[in-house]
């Protein structure tokens, strides 16, 4: 057999190798008859090579490539030729050379495909795509993101052990926990009806770890979570996870801020701006609708309750009786949009709750639309002054409740800035967000829960509001937005077991649920608990940003589907009843049927 090591990957050779004798091995390309010879493009990760074979120096070799099957894996020996002049591929790393072959062996050959892995133009299924995950992966844009995936986690390793933090490994089958996400449960064998649970986040270990004195944790760790999916989830994903002792939350923001610079450097060779700006949750709601504002382009949501009470606009002057509110967006040159356009919006907007918009152009230094006569002079001079209006310039006003105002013009202003291509490209902006609150009501479990995790810790000054005013409690909680994107989020922990006690008593649990449940770390922060944070960046976002996609999948080997279906592999799958017999597990069908 040809030995089929490599001496050349197929994206190294160049002019500068002429007259040298190569082995090259990799997957069939493209193949092709011309003039009487043979062409084949071969391709690994690094790159393509043309290959050319000539009858009347090899008949055999000649015949033998002609058979070959596009993504058959071939390996070859030959002799680098500059191209002929004017035949070069300036498109090709390696355009300027090809390989005469003297010797090809078949390695493996190929059945056709289910889609062409040779034309970047043509459009594939996405469930054929996840069925076929490894030929999805071979066409070669997944194999540049897996790199670049790659590469973020060196850099962060890199960085972090820089700063002498510590890689910890932590369990993956651990106990079910108050985090606030479904789990995963694994059934024991070995004990009946008891339930291992796959971990949301390293969260007790992370924080069991400070109290063990190891002052400065990460881990690149593996999280599971059974929630609804979007393009930017998946039930397994991998955090960035950090955790240290004796900080303050301005501590680990330069810190993280640092590895973030590393990041995107190695990554992109992009020099991030630091410190990164801060913006509190109560401004990003206010100004942008959201926790997560896309602070790549202006167009920011204004309140103009105080000018609009002043109208006779009956649609505006109810919501406000009604403790509605009324916000604008002003778009840039948006006089020029025409009535389709705006029905287009409405329509858009309609989807997320809103009933309507309203909307004024400015054009000549005058206001035009059928709402103008219901606003004097002095109430569109202030609407034109707080909205930054210029003559070419539209609002758009959205009046509801507060809640579905701010999600539609957070969606609407984000679709416009795509749309009229607003968002500079190659811009990355950053942002911390902070002071959120540390309750939410759930009003279809009528109890408080955690906007984070029951472990942040209250501000300082809030504690005393925990008993009468639990809603308006502010916690010591930081999130790290990046071009509209969660990519972080962390607080400083609770280390005092009382306050912990508190905030799960505050959260509805019982004490008998505090016993059971996380009565081993209530004990542990009774043997002397250092004041400890931490923050988790979502590595899959990181990396969906870094190689410029809005779905997770393109970052992930081997995702699920929105369904939270492996296409490939075939799972969740039926297993066998013996196993379920070992488990000591009776299906719901087994119940049908004795029933």
């Amino acid at each position: 057999m040809h030995d089929y090591r490599r001496t050349h990957s197929c994206g190294d050779l160049n002019k500068t190798h002429a007259g040298e004798t190569v082995t090259l091995s990799g997957w069939v390309h493209k193949r092709r008859d011309l003039g009487g010879l043979t062409f084949v493009d071969l391709r690994d990760r690094y790159g393509i090579t043309q290959l050319i074979f000539d009858p009347n120096k090899n008949a055999d070799l000649h015949k033998l490539a002609g058979n070959l099957k596009h993504e058959s894996v071939i390996s070859i020996e030959g002799i680098v030729h500059p191209r002929v002049e004017g035949m070069a591929n300036k498109n090709m790393v390696t355009g300027e050379i090809e390989i005469e072959v003297s010797h090809l062996e078949l390695l493996s050959e190929s059945l056709v495909p289910p889609f062409t892995l040779n034309d970047d133009t043509y459009e594939v299924n996405e469930e054929l795509r996840l069925k076929y995950r490894y030929l999805d992966i071979r066409k070669g844009n997944l194999l540049k993101n897996l790199t670049i995936r790659h590469k973020a986690m060196v850099a962060t390793r890199r960085f972090l052990d820089g700063e002498k933090f510590t890689e910890v490994q932590t369990p993956i089958m651990s106990k079910s926990t108050p985090e606030g996400a479904r789990e995963y449960l694994v059934p024991s064998r070995i004990h009946p009806a008891h339930f291992y649970a796959l971990p949301q986040s390293p969260q007790i270990y992370k924080q069991l770890l400070m109290i063990s004195g190891l002052d400065r944790y990460f881990q690149i760790a593996p999280c599971f979570r059974d929630e609804d999916l979007r393009a930017e989830r998946q039930p397994e994903f991998t955090q960035i996870d950090i955790e240290m002792s004796f900080g303050k939350p301005e501590d680990i923001k330069k810190l993280t801020e640092g590895m973030l610079k590393e990041i995107f450097k190695e990554c992109l060779n992009v020099e991030i701006e630091t410190p990164i700006p801060v913006m509190s949750y109560h401004d990003c709601l206010e100004n942008y609708g959201t926790d997560k504002p896309d602070v790549r382009f202006d167009m920011p949501l204004v309140r103009v309750d105080d000018i609009v009470k002043d109208s006779t606009f009956s649609i505006f002057t109810d919501q406000l009786k009604n403790e509605g509110c009324i916000k604008g967006i002003c778009v840039k040159g948006g006089a020029e949009i025409s009535r389709k356009g705006i029905d287009v919006y409405t329509e858009f907007v309609s989807r997320l709750g809103l009933k309507g918009l309203a909307w004024m152009k400015k054009q000549n230094g005058e206001f035009s639309s059928s709402i103008v006569k219901f606003f004097p002079s002095e109430l569109l001079d202030k609407l034109s002054n707080v909205l930054h209006v210029e003559d070419g310039d539209m609002i758009l006003f959205a009046a509801a409740k507060e809640s579905v105002v701010n999600q539609a013009l957070d969606h609407l202003r984000r679709h416009i800035a795509k749309e009229r291509k607003l968002i500079p490209e190659n811009a990355y902006k950053f942002l911390w967000v902070n002071d959120f609150p540390l309750f939410e009501f759930d009003e279809e479990e009528n109890r408080l829960t955690s906007i984070h995790h029951p472990f942040t810790s209250p501000h300082f000054d809030d504690i005393k509001l925990i008993d009468e005013d639990p809603l308006n409690v502010r916690s010591d909680a930081y999130d790290c937005v990046l071009n509209g994107f969660e990519i972080g989020g962390g607080s400083q922990r609770i280390h005092n077991q009382e306050l912990q006690k508190k905030i799960f008593k505050t959260l509805n649990l019982s004490e008998d649920d505090i016993k059971t449940r996380m009565g081993f770390f209530i004990e542990a922060l009774q043997y002397g608990t250092p004041p400890h944070l931490g923050i988790a960046f979502g590595l899959d976002r990181i990396a969906m940003i870094l190689c410029n996609t809005d779905n997770i999948k393109d970052v992930i080997a081997f995702p699920k589907s929105l369904n939270a279906t492996d296409l490939m592999m075939q799972s969740p799958s039926m297993v066998e009843k013996v196993q379920l017999d070992e488990l000591k597990i009776k299906t719901l069908a087994e119940e049908i049927s004795v029933i």
